[in-house]
């Protein structure tokens, strides 16, 4: 891995809190992600199931964490199992953890290769009544193939028809959602290479260059700092391309008096960040689009105001939308019958800004939350209002990644990404 060692008490603190929530004698199973084929011999660089790096800190493919709370051995109330290294391994692959290596990193002390796996349980699911299963339910999930996780999970209830069957799920939606201060420091850092990146465009961007080119140099900035890249694919938008919200293609020529519209974020230590902003490719914005900007701008900063411990998810968006409408109405989108004459269910606003103000961040990009539960302390919410205007070939999106306080605005991690106009034309005219 790129990034330096993290402390194991954020492991060991999760796996503590995760055990306090789950059923009398029960047990709970994670499985890490396969390695994708693409064909023949060639795969897809390896990601960690988010979950097992959560509750372990362990970032290898085929290893499998055990939490089994109310064990009456007590070297089987936290166990892990892991590929088994070899010296063949380590020459074509790199060093795999050993045992001592695994507990350095996720302070479990029980360790077992994977050939000990059906053995072992076999003896612990004799022994607890309920066994939790981890599947995936966040709001946005459309996953069409089968993970490790689901293939672990059938052979489990074949084997095991008996047991009762729990779901790992709402736990973990409520137990990641609220970071703890290592998670929120991991999170700055990957900020902070985001702006690293930003500041390097800055300096690069003018009339011809294309798309692609500022993509390669916000990677050759991530990866000089110790990401593994992209916390997530890059839109690099200039001109019209800017209102096709996921724009990835990346592949026109960014022309002069266009803005470019960059939603990007560096990955640090499997933590995400998310950042949007939007600049003149000739360095100076014309007053119109300052004049949209500055709209966006305003409506970010209102919103975050509104992300305090208690705050709705559906009032905050609907409060977000009135703040929009105004300054729609400003800018002169929309006049007064447009909002008088509105459906409910798609507001006259919606017209420019389509899509969600706010989602949860951290170890994927739209993190884990239950959105019908109050917003707390230490969650970590994007802000990425937009104005989307195609018959004028621009759009302006910006965003920040804030921390919920207990009291008072939330703390933005982004606060040293320019993001002024002043700021943005200062820099891009050296």
């Amino acid at each position: 891995m790129k990034y330096s060692s993290i402390n194991n008490t954020l492991f060991i603190k999760n796996r503590k809190n995760f055990a306090s929530k789950m059923k009398p004698n029960s047990l709970a199973v994670f499985n890490s992600n396969d390695i994708y084929p693409i064909s023949a011999d060639s795969t897809l660089p390896f990601q960690q199931h988010r979950d097992i790096f959560f509750l372990s800190g362990v970032d290898q493919e085929e290893s499998i964490l055990v939490l089994f709370p109310d064990s009456p051995k007590e070297k089987h109330r936290e166990i892990l199992f892991l590929k088994e290294t070899n010296d063949h391994i380590a020459i074509w692959e790199g060093e795999k953890l050993t045992k001592e290596k695994a507990f350095e990193v996720s302070g479990i002390k029980t360790v077992y290769w994977l050939q000990d796996l059906e053995k072992i349980m076999f003896e612990i699911m004799t022994q607890c009544d309920t066994v939790y299963i981890n599947t995936n339910e966040h709001y946005r999930s459309n996953v069409e193939v089968e993970t490790r996780e689901d293939r672990f999970t059938k052979w489990l209830k074949e084997k095991y028809p008996a047991h009762t069957v729990a779901k790992s799920n709402p736990i973990l939606q409520r137990l990641r959602s609220v970071k703890d201060n290592i998670e929120i420091n991991l999170i700055q850092h990957a900020c902070n290479i985001t702006e690293k990146g930003f500041r390097r465009i800055l300096n690069f961007v003018k009339p011809g260059v294309w798309e692609y080119e500022i993509e390669a140099e916000y990677i050759h900035e991530f990866i000089r700092n110790r990401s593994n890249g992209f916390a997530y694919t890059p839109i690099i938008a200039s001109g019209n391309n800017a209102n096709v919200l996921h724009y990835i293609e990346n592949n026109q020529q960014c022309k002069e008096g266009d803005l470019i519209l960059m939603d990007v974020g560096a990955e640090y230590a499997n933590y995400a960040s998310d950042m949007t902003r939007t600049i003149p490719v000739s360095g100076k914005f014309s007053d119109r689009q300052k004049a949209v900007y500055n709209a966006v701008l305003k409506v970010k900063n209102e919103a975050t105001k509104m992300l305090v411990p208690g705050t709705l998810w559906e009032a905050y968006h609907i409060e977000v939308g009135k703040i929009m409408t105004s300054e729609l109405l400003s800018l002169g989108l929309l006049d007064k019958a447009d909002v008088q004459n509105e459906n409910p269910e798609w507001p006259a606003y919606k017209k420019y800004f389509m899509h969600g103000t706010s989602h949860h961040m951290g170890l994927d990009t739209h993190d884990y939350g239950i959105l019908t539960e109050p917003m707390q302390a230490n969650m970590v919410f994007t802000v990425e209002p937009g104005i989307y205007i195609p018959d004028e070939g621009f759009g302006v999106r910006l965003e920040d990644d804030v921390v919920i306080q207990e009291r008072g605005e939330p703390i933005n991690l982004m606060k040293n990404i320019p993001i002024e106009i002043e700021d943005i034309e200062s820099i891009m005219n050296l």
